[in-house]
């Protein structure tokens, strides 16, 4: 359904006739039609009964499954909601062209990137892994530079394809060890492998490949200690490309990960090497202790230390959970710039992801499920209010002059923490939701955000990971001090400050007043004169600045979406069977329960 819109909206953009009498809001309004029409037709294939197992498509390269396609609708609707609330930008003149161009390059740049994400969810082997990441992340790359006239967005941009292009490097190189040492593409045949195979140079190899596979992807959703990338792109891009970075890719990458773990870990057991008397090794799922005592012959050499597989990449997880949750925290605090402050948020955040994806029970599984869609609704909305507030505070300053007037969105973004004092005197519903929208990331209860991380740190606890369980409180704790920060900011009345400079000013003129009344007699009729003159450029400059105000808006929906959004984040208590249920659901399939 994407592919054949985006072939279609392609074809619309190459005839002249119907290029130029679509103006650009069409564009996104269709893209976002087409995202809610695409995830319609994926929730109607749940209806299939053979669903449960799993539909192997396109000669084995996909595998359908219930997780995948829920995650796939969710996604979608995550997209359209994007789209949907996209700014309005009708300027007048020659900018009026460019504005379109870069907005329908917009839709159809996302649709190919949700293109790649969608089929990374189902992808089943190395081949079509390795062409979704890439069909995905190439319009993550030109979206980071589709302003051109912004020299900060090509920046990051160019810094985000170089790092890009080095995970993906490092992707292919595992999955070429691991074609090499087993011959083999296919996710299914591989796994068969891992639970039959000697413990010999092949599962050595195939070993090293899924750790650099796993490295990647970790290197592609900001962990620690692959993080440095992540604050400087996301600061530099336009708010609206921010979104995309901090939530598209990540679902979609993080359900990838969720299936090769469970999948590899060989789920309802514990994997052990087995010295057979004729000192082979074999690597078998030993489902309760009662199953031991079958193998009176052979010597079992525990894998708890890391020999195996399984237990390299649950370390690996584990460390990376770890620093993740320290630096997320630790360096967030220094922060004054809002998109960098939520960037080490995220990374944050995604310590707590990993450590629920390393415990891989059907409890922390459940719990990392919500823990996704609780972030995702939650980040969405704090990246649509500032993008709501950017407009309404440069709105009032009248910071688009006709000297920069240039037709590029991100010059509208709200860049430091001090741009928000005291906008809960100026617009309260927006700095209340906000607020509501950060207490809820800080995991303040009884808000989404706290039943995510108490699911989370329970589901550790249950497993005997104490450690990293006491580290998450404690800076979820830490964490809580940045988000009030930038309470504090907005509900800082910055009259305190001018009354404080207005009196200083004041005491200083009086005591020269008595000296100068001569000369102010004069400066002022030159004054005059100026101000006359002045008086006509800036009205000039001010009914060019108030139409660019005047055709800069925020959409209908926007505010609807904000709203609707904050309200299922503060009530999410009163109703939470439909996401408790429907992860539990999903848990449960992954085990095959």
């Amino acid at each position: 359904m994407i592919f054949l819109s985006i072939l279609t909206l392609i074809v619309a953009k190459a005839i002249p006739s119907i290029n130029n009498n679509l103006s650009s809001i069409y564009f996104t309004r269709i893209s976002a039609i087409i995202f809610l029409y695409a995830g319609v037709l994926s929730l109607n294939t749940l209806y299939i009964q053979s669903i449960g197992s799993g539909i192997g498509i396109y000669s084995g390269l996909f595998h359908v499954t219930q997780v995948s396609q829920l995650i796939e609708v969710f996604l979608l609707v995550i997209g359209s909601l994007i789209l949907i609330a996209w700014p309005l930008k009708q300027n007048t003149g020659n900018t009026n062209n460019n504005i379109n161009s870069y907005s329908t390059d917009y839709s159809l740049i996302v649709l190919f990137s949700t293109l790649g994400s969608c089929l990374l969810i189902s992808c089943s082997d190395l081949i079509s892994l390795y062409l979704s990441i890439e069909l995905q992340s190439f319009g993550l790359y030109i979206l980071s530079t589709l302003y051109r006239d912004s020299e900060s967005s090509t920046s990051a941009g160019l810094k985000y394809f170089l790092l890009g292009g080095l995970s993906s490097c490092i992707i292919l190189l595992g999955s070429g060890l691991i074609y090499a040492y087993t011959g083999l593409t296919n996710f299914e045949s591989i796994y068969s492998l891992i639970s039959v195979s000697e413990y010999n140079y092949i599962i050595q190899g195939l070993s090293l490949g899924l750790i650099l596979i796993i490295v990647g992807f970790l290197f592609k959703i900001a962990a620690a200690p692959l993080h440095n990338w992540s604050m400087d792109v996301y600061d530099d891009t336009p708010t609206i490309v921010t979104i995309w970075l901090t939530i598209m890719p990540k679902i979609a990458i993080l359900i990838l990960l969720l299936e090769l773990y469970t999948q590899i870990g060989l789920i309802g057991g514990q994997t052990n090497i087995i010295i057979n008397n004729s000192g082979y090794a074999e690597l078998l799922n030993i489902i309760s202790t009662s199953t031991i005592g079958n193998f009176s012959n052979f010597t079992f050499l525990n894998s708890i230390v890391g020999d195996s597989s399984m237990n390299i990449l649950k370390n690996l997880l584990l460390i990376s959970s770890l620093l993740s949750l320290i630096i997320g925290t630790v360096v967030g605090l220094a922060q004054t710039r809002i998109k960098r402050l939520l960037a080490y948020s995220t990374i944050s955040h995604i310590g707590f992801i990993l450590l629920a994806l390393a415990i891989n029970t059907e409890q922390s599984i459940d719990s990392l499920l919500f823990y996704i869609i609780q972030y995702s609704i939650t980040n969405l909305n704090i990246f649509l209010i500032i993008i709501a507030l950017g407009y309404i505070i440069n709105s009032n300053t009248n910071i688009m002059t006709i000297s920069n007037k240039e037709s590029s969105f991100s010059m509208k973004d709200i860049k430091y923490i001090s741009e928000f004092k005291g906008q809960f005197f100026l617009n309260p519903l927006l700095s209340l939701s906000l607020a509501v929208c950060l207490f809820s990331m800080a995991g303040i209860p009884p808000l989404i955000g706290f039943f995510s991380k108490q699911f989370v740190l329970y589901s550790a606890v249950q497993s005997g990971y104490n450690f990293i369980s006491f580290v998450a409180i404690l800076v979820s704790v830490v964490s809580a001090s940045y988000y009030l920060k930038i309470i504090k900011v907005l509900h800082t009345s910055p009259e305190s400050e001018e009354e404080e400079s207005n009196n200083l000013n004041f005491s200083l003129s009086s005591e020269t007043q008595t000296d100068t009344d001569n000369d102010k007699v004069s400066s002022d009729l030159e004054l005059l004169g100026n101000n006359t003159n002045s008086n006509k450029v800036n009205k000039v400059e001010g009914n060019e600045e108030l139409e660019l105000n005047k055709n800069t808006m925020l959409t209908n929906f926007h505010s609807y979406l904000i709203s609707s959004l904050t309200l299922s984040i503060l009530f999410f208590i009163l109703k939470p069977s439909l996401i408790l249920n429907s992860t539990q659901l999903l848990s449960l399939s992954l085990f095959n329960l």
